[in-house]
């Protein structure tokens, strides 16, 4: 599980829901949505603080989307839309995370309207923060998040750019499916997503009222995934 989360939780495997919000959807063509939707990462796709490098897979267009997890602190269902006190009520700390992304396979899926699980559920594909202790992000819709790529930064935006607010997200997600204690939700990411090859360094941060946390902190390399023989993905090339 996400170690860091051990404080709020017991639970063996959280599951990271993610919500594409600000300008990302424009940058990337999509149709800006008018309610929230989800999709989601298995748990073997987390990498830890200085658990090693991002795997890529051989033919993978590997992009970068940089956001704020919210790690939910208690179960949660059936939550009202409006209810914005219980939602943030719910929340149990936060974390920065790096939702790492096969580009030209979920490009596939999409055309074919199939779900995007295999291009964002490969190991290692979520690098995550320590863990950010609750009262130091007062107002997570009033935090800024950047990626540099090899120093060069990439993302940096604020997250009141977010298109639907964090008790928004948690309430629709939570009259589908239980919330738990320890899960994460990814929610969204800024403009400036872009490709990194192997042997490039992804450094991601958080800033509030311009000063950085330290807790937030992401530093992590690209490497080669090595592939069994025989195994190949379809790349559409």
């Amino acid at each position: 599980m996400y170690g860091n989360v051990r404080k709020l939780s017991e639970r063996p495997d959280p599951t990271a829901f993610l919500q594409p919000a600000y300008d990302h959807a424009k940058e990337l063509s999509n149709a800006v949505p008018t309610k929230p939707f989800f999709f989601l990462k298995p748990p073997s796709s987390i990498l830890e603080p200085s658990q090693g490098p991002v795997l890529r897979p051989h033919g993978v267009e590997l992009h970068y989307e940089v956001e704020l997890a919210v790690i939910i602190g208690h179960k949660l269902q059936d939550l009202g839309e409006h209810d914005e006190e219980d939602a943030m009520a719910a929340i149990g700390g936060y974390a920065l995370a790096i939702d790492m992304t096969a580009r030209n396979l979920q490009d596939i899926a999409k055309k074919k309207g199939l779900p995007w699980t295999e291009a964002k559920g490969f190991d290692t594909f979520l690098p995550m923060s320590n863990f950010i202790e609750k009262d130091l992000i007062p107002d997570p819709h009033n935090v800024r998040l950047y990626l540099s790529t090899n120093g060069q930064e990439r993302q940096s935006d604020s997250t009141n750019l977010m298109i639907f607010r964090i008790p928004r997200i948690i309430s629709e997600i939570s009259r589908v499916m239980t919330l738990d204690h320890g899960d994460i939700i990814l929610t969204g990411t800024p403009k400036g997503v872009g490709e990194v090859k192997t042997g490039d360094l992804l450094t991601a941060g958080i800033e509030v009222n311009g000063k950085e946390l330290t807790e937030g902190k992401i530093e992590v390399e690209i490497a080669d995934r090595a592939s069994k023989r025989g195994s190949t993905l379809n790349t559409g090339k």
